[in-house]
């Protein structure tokens, strides 16, 4: 039977119930009833159009109107380290690519630190090409490279101490690291995706695998895929942390990225059995996001979900 240590909660800062109270509140209900952790997604701006195809819904189209509220992630985790004492915060996922990879590991140093060690790292490499060009970032189609290198980066600096770092895409000369982070030797990193250039970062980079979007027999198969990437390297794959984010819809089943229903959409027995899925499949712990516009409605969701659908599992 599942427990609720296994479920982390995603805050939403994106959509109608992105604002401050909301998410403040919502933070604190994941800790004070149990669940191991809360995480937020990652947009800094949206293009008021774009063409690129969200990766995981039926047509491309993204899930919520882009001219909601948005907040930005990390500014979002230093808030809700002051208003929580012990669940940790994560990110599921951060955009590697969208931030100074100096700054953005010094800030996550530093929440680890205030946090008392209760900060993870989710990151992937971004599908919003208008964002990035909104940004002046890097070139969208060498994303993957900067963000294997901005990964090691964030490692270099979590050790502390003096560092440098000579790559394809960044260097900077011998420089002062102090403090490291506190949880050492650095704090857990996830590797958000679900394409094989995904796994194989998993493998090279990451601590675990953070997966979206899959229903019971891509589970499976990613899951084999990644084995098998574990044994060619040398990795240990049962000591890879999987972690499944799933968006609650309940009511009326909506077509999936892959042609069947979406997972997390329809009726109560159907949500039921995904989430098991996950939980059968392999993984060990579940983020959970509900997605609707209603505070009331998301308050009462949550409150079932720990109450009654949790004890189903």
């Amino acid at each position: 039977m599942a427990n609720i240590n296994q479920f982390g909660l995603d805050l939403g800062i994106y959509g109608p119930l992105a604002k401050a109270e909301t998410i403040i509140e919502l933070g604190k209900f994941a800790e004070r009833v149990g669940f191991n952790s809360i995480w937020l997604a990652d947009h800094i701006i949206f293009p008021s159009q774009f063409e690129s195809k969200y990766p995981y819904s039926a047509n491309g189209s993204f899930p919520v109107p882009v001219a909601e509220p948005l907040m930005e992630p990390i500014a979002t985790m230093g808030v809700l380290i002051g208003e929580t004492s012990s669940i940790k915060i994560g990110t599921a996922v951060l955009i590697m690519p969208y931030r100074n990879p100096i700054l953005l590991s010094r800030m996550l140093i530093t929440m680890d630190q205030f946090s008392g060690g209760r900060i993870i790292l989710g990151a992937g490499v971004g599908w919003l090409e208008e964002e990035f060009k909104v940004l002046n970032t890097h070139d969208f189609n060498k994303r993957g490279l900067i963000t294997d290198e901005y990964i090691e980066i964030f490692k270099l600096l979590c050790a502390g101490g003096q560092v440098k770092f000579e790559g394809a895409t960044y260097e900077f000369p011998s420089s002062y690291s102090v403090p490291g982070s506190l949880q050492k030797p650095h704090p857990p990193v996830l590797i958000g995706g679900i394409a094989n250039p995904a796994l194989r970062r998993v493998i090279k980079h990451g601590d675990g695998w953070l997966a979206v979007a899959l229903n019971a027999e891509r589970m499976r198969e990613r899951l084999t895929q990644l084995k098998v990437l574990s044994e060619e390297s040398g990795r240990n794959f049962d000591e890879l942390d999987l972690v499944y984010k799933i968006f609650i819809n309940p009511g009326e089943a909506r077509p999936g990225p892959f042609g069947d229903r979406e997972i997390g959409t329809g009726s109560e027995l159907e949500i039921i059995d995904d989430l098991k899925s996950a939980l059968d499949s392999g993984f060990k712990k579940i983020i959970v996001r509900y997605r609707g516009d209603n505070v009331e409605t998301q308050s009462e969701q949550m409150e079932r979900f720990v109450s009654e659908i949790i004890p189903k599992l």
